[in-house]
């Protein structure tokens, strides 16, 4: 992943963002949108273009365009470099190979507790029913 490039490719939009602020919310365009393509990127390997399409199908658009917006502060400037860093850890994360599970038992005192437990619930269930005669 070439951070350079994909800061190149990278394509902002100014506009305005909601909440408290009185009239200079009405005013400027505070809130930042960043759109990037994945398939079009230069700065991705085919490997990581295909794991990261795949593990972020459900932010994508239509057009398989990764759209992040912030308006967490009054200043464009300020939200342009939150919503950027916040940009490039997503694709950090995503582009990682999963990690192997790894099998493992339940020890034997826990198997035990939970049959234990188990017994206690059904008795106290039984408990419940009226006696029969």
């Amino acid at each position: 992943m070439n951070t350079s490039i994909i800061l190149s490719e990278l394509t902002y939009k100014a506009v305005r963002s909601s909440g408290p602020g009185g009239q200079h919310v009405n005013k400027t365009s505070s809130k930042v949108e960043v759109y990037f393509s994945i398939e079009n990127s230069q700065g991705l390997l085919e490997s990581e273009k295909t794991l990261l399409l795949q593990r972020l199908s459900s932010r994508l658009t239509s057009e398989n365009m990764l759209v992040l917006h912030c308006g967490e502060t009054r200043s464009q400037h300020r939200n342009k470099t939150l919503v950027t860093k916040r940009l490039l850890q997503l694709l950090e994360d995503h582009k990682k190979p999963a990690k192997k599970r790894k099998k493992t038992k339940p020890s034997r005192s826990a198997i035990e507790k939970r049959l234990r437990e188990k017994k206690q619930k059904a008795l106290k269930k039984s408990n419940r029913k009226p006696p029969e005669f």
